[in-house]
């Protein structure tokens, strides 16, 4: 039997409000996406789970999350209407202006330094592109979260995702303030650090960073303890610039302090270069004509 153009159309609309409510775990966001009511979207899935007889989502009276059975749904035709959109997005590039929503969630320091300065040009030249910055210390998921890229030093990127690298060789750098240090003996070797107050950095909702060092081809790894926890690079500035203890970041968050002496630097031998910060993207992606701007901006053309 045919199915009418009728029926085709309000089955795809009935999935593509499932797929909408799956990833927002919210019917009023899902709602917002779509520019419907809840209760018409409570509708919606409602008659699909009735015509496929099957339930597809547990609603609580505080969130909403796919069933096993709405899971497989959804990772099954989910990336279809990506695909769809990217195509709708490509389609711009045939009148001659990109349009589209580009997504990247990354640190709020390579975001202000690097990320920000390179897009600021496209964005003038283009006002039909629009970028959601998501600042976040967390290894988000991007696929799962629904970004379109994500920024991480080079080796933490996941294998089976495209990197390009968009800035220099990165050094960690391991400081405090003078007045710590009066009070306190500089580390000599790594493991000193357990003798010290450290600034301690927690990754999304995760753990500890654990900081990573590197010598004569020897790696250490050592887990730090101190007064301080926080999530974000300025505040661990600031709290080293206080002298609540040793701080760890990449060296160039600190480097106009330690130049002007209000932080010193230690361990200095034992932080070499390496591959610094990457974009990354879902290697099945097809690139917009916006994501593909966004790409070339960010690329980084010095040396690696």
């Amino acid at each position: 039997m045919i199915r009418s153009p009728d029926v085709a159309r309000r089955n795809l609309n009935d999935l593509l409000a499932f797929v909408t409510v799956a990833r927002e775990g919210s019917f009023t966001r899902a709602a917002a996406v779509l520019g419907v009511t809840q209760s018409a979207l409570s509708q919606t899935i409602r008659a699909l789970e009735q015509r496929l007889d099957i339930r597809l989502l547990t609603r609580t009276t505080r969130s909403v999350a796919p069933t096993e059975a709405g899971e497989r749904l959804a990772q099954a035709i989910g990336h279809r209407f990506e695909e769809i959109e990217a195509e709708l997005d490509a389609l711009s590039a045939i009148r001659g202006e990109p349009t589209g929503t580009v997504r990247i969630t990354c640190a709020d320091h390579v975001l202000r330094t690097t990320i920000w300065p390179k897009l600021v040009p496209v964005l003038r030249e283009h006002p039909g592109i629009n970028v959601e910055f998501d600042v976040s210390y967390g290894l988000r998921d991007i696929v799962a979260d629904r970004f379109d890229a994500g920024v991480r030093l080079g080796e933490a990127v996941h294998k089976d995702m495209i990197a390009m690298p968009i800035g220099p060789k990165v050094r960690m750098a391991a400081v405090a303030s003078p007045a710590y240090f009066a009070a306190n003996p500089p580390p000599k070797t790594p493991r000193d650090l357990l003798q010290h107050r450290c600034i301690n950095q927690r990754q999304g909702a995760g753990g500890l960073y654990v900081w990573e060092f590197e010598r004569k081809g020897r790696e250490l790894e050592v887990r730090v303890e101190g007064q301080v926890i926080v999530n974000t690079s300025p505040l661990i500035v600031a709290a080293a610039l206080d002298g609540m203890g040793i701080a760890f970041l990449p060296e160039e968050e600190f480097a106009p302090h330690i130049e002007e002496g209000r932080l010193v630097r230690v361990l200095q031998d034992w932080c070499p270069p390496f591959p610094g910060f990457h974009l990354y993207y879902p290697s099945r992606r097809h690139p917009s004509p916006a994501f593909s701007l966004v790409l070339n901006a960010l690329r980084f053309r010095g040396e690696a």
